[in-house]
């Protein structure tokens, strides 16, 4: 038998597999294509303090490897959250967490207040990264000070598992890493989407109505495993890994590299099994190896023998 066990701190996992908000809705979407106990965790679509409408249409577009989106953080708020989707969920044997957002730090600090009261929320993922909002998230992501400021907040109201989402808009995502761990960060996972943008030729129009939205997919695998691999050998927190992860290759590579546990995201529009696929996959892969165990794995590229 193979463990595929992980922990962040006291909070264990089953497995390293866990789903990316914004891609999974609220986990009942999914629940006529795959059985979601078999996964490590899923994080639950971003909730805001008010109800968000989102961004004007479009705001999805294909591209060459990836797609874009601008959805923008659509959903009904937190009283929704409470009094809907909390009871829905409550029965998962899974791990549930909430990505969590705001345009100010208070935003951030209420959310975090009214989570902590959850009792089957384990722990939640601190947006300061999605740059597909005029106010707040990658304006959090993007500058040290407001960073280790939002999770200093957030830390001092929050009793759970705290993970910090960080953006890899920036010029050293190390150095932001590093900020949140400080202010007592539980665990990063990196990468949110990377800022790109798309031209409709036919009707010589930006492809999305915010004309910039975030890039996600196999096109940006490069650059989350290199990120993930640099903050991993700069924290001692586990690091979870995100972007471009499409097959049990693909999150072989970032455990490989260093992270802890990965979240799977565009794959599961193309294959709602994905997930759980990847589950069996790594299973498998350290069965052929000879592991025991995936901590066997974490990291492996760096060493010497």
């Amino acid at each position: 038998m193979v463990n595929l066990g992980f922990s962040i701190g006291d909070l264990h996992f089953k497995n390293p597999v866990l789903t990316a908000s914004g891609t999974f809705g609220y986990g009942s979407e999914f629940d006529d294509f795959l059985d979601i106990s078999k996964l490590g965790g899923i994080i639950l679509k971003g909730t805001t303090v008010e109800p968000r409408e989102g961004n004007p249409y479009p705001r999805m577009a294909e591209t060459p490897s990836g797609m874009l989106n601008a959805v923008g953080l659509q959903n009904k708020g937190i009283e929704y959250f409470e009094n809907i989707i909390y009871p829905r969920v409550l029965n998962y044997k899974t791990n549930i967490i909430v990505n969590v957002n705001g345009s100010y730090i208070e935003d951030y600090v209420a959310l975090a207040e009214r989570i902590d009261k959850l009792e089957k929320i384990p722990a939640i993922e601190l947006n300061i990264s999605c740059p597909n909002v005029k106010m707040g998230g990658m304006a959090f992501g993007t500058n040290l000070v407001s960073a280790r400021e939002v999770t200093r907040e957030v830390r001092a109201v929050y009793s759970k598992k705290l993970i910090v989402k960080l953006s890899p808009n920036v010029t050293d995502i190390v150095d932001f890493a590093r900020v949140v761990e400080e202010e007592g960060a539980d665990s990063v996972s990196l990468i949110n989407t990377l800022l790109g943008m798309s031209v409709d030729v036919v009707n010589m129009r930006p492809a999305l109505s915010t004309i910039t939205g975030g890039l996600s997919g196999p096109a940006i695998k490069p650059v989350a495993l290199r990120m993930v691999w640099q903050v991993a050998n700069a924290v001692k927190i586990p690091v979870i890994g995100v972007g471009g992860i499409m097959s049990v290759s693909d999150a072989l590579e970032f455990l490989l590299a260093g992270a802890s546990a990965i979240q799977i995201g565009t794959a599961s529009f193309i294959d709602p099994q994905a997930a759980v696929n990847i589950v069996k996959g790594i299973e498998d892969f350290l069965e052929r190896k000879g592991f025991s165990d995936v901590k066997q794995i974490i990291g492996y590229i760096n060493r010497s023998d």
